[in-house]
């Protein structure tokens, strides 16, 4: 095989691949692409076996046709540290040669027969075409609540993609807080799917997906297909594979109770700036703001770390209902504010133990809902401990929310909820 290659183009499809191959496996083909050159056109293949990419490279001149596993940790640093724009690679057995200008550097490539047999998609049904630019944001927003982990239950690690009568869903949880995020799509299928995907491979998808849109005007369409086992996403040239999670997630709507005591419009910059500030206080204790909130037009935010010092923060707000004190963990209200792209924000409260959900201002294809924290003497400011001096029962410092599928009526508690 012999190809020759300008930088500029090649190395933005090759790093798609190089991200997908697995440079920890012990498995050596699994740290490398396989490159693939027939009929004019070079076809780049990787994976790490849970997940796998196939993608289509741009600036490649086929000189002589091939295959090679080119080993990513050496020539992904030689295609980018090249002293030209333009070089070609040379391979003859397991042999190769880089030749740019007049330097030449010689490496080995892995034997063809070590890479994994990739499973195909020509079999598997297609379920829905949805537009990549509301697809990356229904994945952006309905990951939030979702985090590495190999905790259990699986459902924690993971996001649910849920295809559900012309509607495509993406839910994710870890317990404390719960995020949904819809989009429009095409169904090819008469059945709803549900779909128990790992985290970390949709953020990579996410990254294709963000690639292929600023290349392409709107990012085209998303085709997905699924076999049981295997997803596949077809997508602008790259079709990338992601393995099901054994699992299945909770039924998220049991927990979306509708029963609201206090309604708030905020100005979302306004309220993530105060929080930012606020976060610098109670960071290193426990994280912890305390809205309060009264009819009328004012919300007050308070946070405090005994030993370093004490925040106060007002903003304009128009509330309606029910007074309220009520905290919540900063980072997990920070994520939820930073992911709705609108400057005005929905904020319903049910009371100081009851969820909270964030909805951008007249729409409902996006719900954040987050527990509270409760609210102990030592987490209130001086000007206010009398007040709260009968107060008897106190958590832990640094507590995290109460977990969504516990603290609702009627849903979760007491319930085994995965079947592994």
């Amino acid at each position: 095989m012999k190809i020759e290659i300008s930088r500029s183009e090649f190395l933005k499809v090759w790093q798609m691949a190089e991200r997908s191959s697995s440079s920890k496996s012990t498995v050596g083909s699994l740290g490398g692409v396989l490159v693939t050159a027939a009929d004019n056109k070079v076809l780049l293949s990787a994976t790490d076996l849970k997940t796998s990419i196939k993608c289509a490279a741009d600036g490649v001149n086929v000189l002589k046709e091939g295959s090679a596993i080119f080993p990513v940790r050496i020539l992904g640093e030689l295609f980018k540290k090249a002293p030209t724009d333009v070089f070609s690679v040379d391979i003859k057995g397991e042999k190769g040669i880089l030749v740019s200008g007049r330097n030449k550097t010689r490496f080995s490539t892995w034997p063809l027969d070590d890479f994994p047999k990739l499973a195909q998609s020509d079999g598997a049904d297609v379920l829905c075409d949805v537009p990549a630019s509301d697809f990356l944001r229904a994945l952006s927003e309905g990951s939030i609540a979702s985090s590495p982990t190999d905790d259990f239950p699986k459902y924690l690690g993971a996001c649910l993609v849920q295809l559900k009568s012309g509607l495509l869903h993406v839910a994710s949880s870890d317990g404390h807080r719960l995020s949904l995020s819809k989009c429009l799509c095409e169904p090819q299928s008469q059945n709803d799917t549900d779909l128990l995907l790992p985290i970390l491979p949709l953020r990579e998808l996410q990254r294709l997906l963000q690639g292929i849109g600023q290349d392409k005007s709107g990012g085209g369409s998303v085709r997905i297909l699924y076999d049981g086992s295997m997803v596949w996403f077809q997508m602008g040239g790259v079709e990338f594979s992601i393995r099901r999670v054994e699992s299945s997630f909770p039924n998220y709507e049991r927990i979306l109770n509708p029963n609201t005591t206090t309604t708030m419009f905020v100005s979302r910059p306004d309220l993530l700036s105060a929080l930012d500030r606020i976060d610098v206080i109670v960071r290193s204790h426990t994280r912890m703001v305390v809205m309060h909130i009264s009819p009328g037009g004012e919300l007050k935010l308070t946070g405090r770390a005994p030993e370093f010092g004490t925040a106060a923060e007002v903003l304009d707000a128009a509330v309606e209902g029910d007074a309220l004190k009520v905290g919540f963990n900063v980072g997990f209200l920070q994520d939820g504010l930073k992911s709705i792209s609108f400057d005005q924000v929905k904020i319903s409260l049910n009371g100081e133990a009851g969820q909270m959900t964030l909805r951008r201002d007249g729409s409902d294809d996006f719900l954040y809902m987050l527990m509270p924290v409760r609210i102990t003497e030592q987490d209130m400011i001086e000007s206010e401990e009398e007040e709260y001096a009968g107060v008897k029962e106190e958590s832990e410092k640094g507590e995290k929310s109460e977990n969504v599928w516990e603290n609702t009526e009627g849903t979760f508690k007491g319930e085994k909820l995965l079947e592994i």
